[in-house]
């Protein structure tokens, strides 16, 4: 008996519980070792060694997924470039706190370029979809998917914009090791409650466009 034309035409659709692995990995991988990393190594052997674990890290887990043929996130990408760029000014200037200086400027031109790619065809939440759920284009043309994209990628907006506040105002009130516990804590929090918000408000919006699980009749 030839398969029925639903059977072969049917698109995958992960679970909300295989979407929330997949943040939750990009996250783990991208943002909470780094930190960690970094708060490890700044306690043990000091400010310098701590900048470059985080930097070998970021790179380790690229060439990690490149040599077992695993897709590499937008997310680490990004995280990878902004750290090479710190490091290297602050090495160059032989500034530790130039270091911490940075992602008060990367974390405001990240939110500038988000809320710019809001006036674009692609809002940049729409360009990294595809890390976490299979996306083409009859889906990501849908009514809904788009304001979904332009919502998400107004709240990353307003939260890097955020970090950047609640670092300088650290940066200049506390010392550097009371700067670098807070610091890490409290912003591992943010992305961690901004990823819950982006997880559910998309969980949401798949729920009524059918998106999660079996697909509905």
């Amino acid at each position: 008996m030839a398969p029925s034309l639903t059977s072969t035409t049917q698109p995958h659709r992960p679970t909300l519980a295989a979407v929330v692995g997949r943040v939750s990995l990009s996250l783990l991988i991208a943002v909470v070792v780094p930190a960690t990393v970094f708060y490890g190594f700044f306690v043990l052997a000091g400010v310098w060694t701590a900048i470059v674990a985080a930097l070998a890290w970021s790179y380790g887990a690229i060439a990690w997924r490149a040599l077992t043929r695993r897709r590499t996130s937008g997310l680490l990408i990004l995280t990878a470039l902004l750290l090479t760029g710190r490091t290297a000014l602050s090495f160059a200037a032989d500034s530790a706190w130039l270091y911490f200086l940075q992602p008060v400027i990367s974390d405001g031109l990240v939110a500038v370029l988000f809320l710019f790619s809001l006036a674009s065809a692609r809002p940049m939440v729409a360009r990294l979809a595809g890390d976490f759920y299979p996306m083409d284009h009859e889906l990501a043309a849908r009514p809904r998917i788009q304001r979904l994209f332009r919502h998400l990628t107004l709240l990353w907006a307003v939260l890097g914009l955020t970090k950047a506040t609640v670092t300088l105002w650290l940066l200049q009130s506390q010392t550097l090791g009371t700067f670098v516990l807070v610091k890490s804590v409290s912003m591992l929090a943010i992305n961690l409650l901004a990823a819950a918000a982006t997880i559910g408000l998309a969980a949401w919006v798949a729920r009524n466009e059918g998106l999660m699980g079996p697909i509905r009749a």
